[in-house]
């Protein structure tokens, strides 16, 4: 599409008259060394994220595999740990009652 745009050297030479005249000859250099950090500044970036990938990659940890991982160490009571749930529950909530009581006799 755009192959055959720059073909000739007069095609070239009149789209940069075209760009000078829209953008003035002051405004040219200022946005040239604008675009020239931008591209510094883009390669400088992906180098750096071309770099971390490969950090990652050779300092990452091994995964265990099944055999590598070690069981729990005991069996866990489950009936002892609803039990004391229920208890901590229940003081909760005599304690959340104690309160209400106190806040409505300081309220009167």
């Amino acid at each position: 599409m755009f192959a055959d745009l720059f073909d000739s050297p007069w095609k070239i030479l009149i789209v940069a008259i075209v760009i000078i005249v829209l953008f003035g000859s002051r405004k040219l250099p200022a946005a040239a060394r604008s675009l020239g950090q931008s591209m510094r500044i883009l390669k400088t970036e992906v180098q750096g994220l071309h770099a971390d990938d490969d950090t990652q990659t050779t300092h990452s940890a091994p995964v265990p595999t099944p055999a590598q991982i070690q069981p729990t160490a005991a069996p866990v009571d489950h009936q002892a740990q609803i039990d004391a749930l229920s208890a901590q529950l229940a003081n909760l909530q005599q304690n959340v009652a104690g309160n209400k009581a106190t806040d409505n006799v300081q309220a009167q």
